[in-house]
């Protein structure tokens, strides 16, 4: 059970489960219909079911409306055991990547693994598409938004990579800024509590991955991993290709 001896509210924001950008011949595939691998199922269940050991209730749920964070919450609100109504905001979903085929050759590694290299620029663009700028101006009002909303205690937000380190950032700092190093790991959950002031944040957990808690299971980025699954199909079949890769 989650105390309230203190004048804050606790806020929870989660990754999606893990889902797949790649057909099997490594071909990107459109990311706004990439739904859970088996794997992404377990990792949101597993989430649910540390959410119930403590018996965590929402009072609210948000998701970005994109299929993968949808089938999340369900996972986790199913092992919790409770029938909520899950929010959609378009305002939080991914940040929208260009189109891979006018990347250039030489300029294709340093597009993926640069994409959220230290303090992020906000003219930076994600794989020639959204800037991070233009992803701060929709994500801030969201949550500047559910900081004033009265009708909740304990929320759950259910998003995706990029946006989550927007969230963080702001929320740590308490300024526009996005800090790329705030690795997401699929499923992952983050605890922050948050007072009425917007100084008033305390950090409670960061990237709590259920199913891997000290993070074994690879030292690769998110965006390397993608860089080396679309790197081979491109070497096979060229850059005219024309398709987005999201996180």
């Amino acid at each position: 059970m989650i105390p309230k001896d203190a004048n804050r509210r606790r806020l929870f924001i989660m990754r999606h489960g893990s889902v797949t950008y790649f057909d099997q011949s490594g071909k990107p595939l459109p990311p706004e219909t990439a739904s859970l691998t088996p794997e992404g199922v377990m990792q949101a269940k597993a989430a649910g079911k540390l959410f119930a050991s403590q018996q965590a209730k929402f009072d609210r749920v948000i998701v970005s409306g994109l299929i993968r964070t949808v089938e999340t919450a369900q996972h986790v609100l199913a092992e919790t055991g409770q029938q909520i109504m899950i929010e959609t905001r378009p305002n939080l979903v991914e940040l929208k990547g260009g189109h891979l085929g006018s990347i250039a050759d030489a300029d294709l590694k340093t597009a993926f693994h640069g994409a959220f290299d230290g303090m992020v620029q906000e003219s930076t663009r994600f794989l020639g598409g959204e800037s991070v700028g233009e992803l701060l101006d929709r994500v801030i009002p969201e949550i500047d938004a559910l900081r004033t909303a009265t009708d909740w205690d304990i929320a759950l937000l259910v998003l995706h990579g990029g946006v989550n380190r927007a969230i963080l950032s702001y929320l740590l700092s308490g300024q526009r800024m996005m800090m790329g190093a705030l690795a997401q790991a699929p499923a992952c959950i983050n605890a922050v509590d948050i007072g009425n002031t917007k100084g008033d944040v305390v950090m409670r957990a960061i990237n709590l991955s259920p199913t891997d808690y000290l993070q074994t299971g690879t030292r690769k980025t998110t965006m390397e991993a993608l860089y080396e699954h679309y790197e081979k199909f491109r070497s096979k079949f060229g850059a005219n290709v024309g398709e987005q890769v999201s996180v």
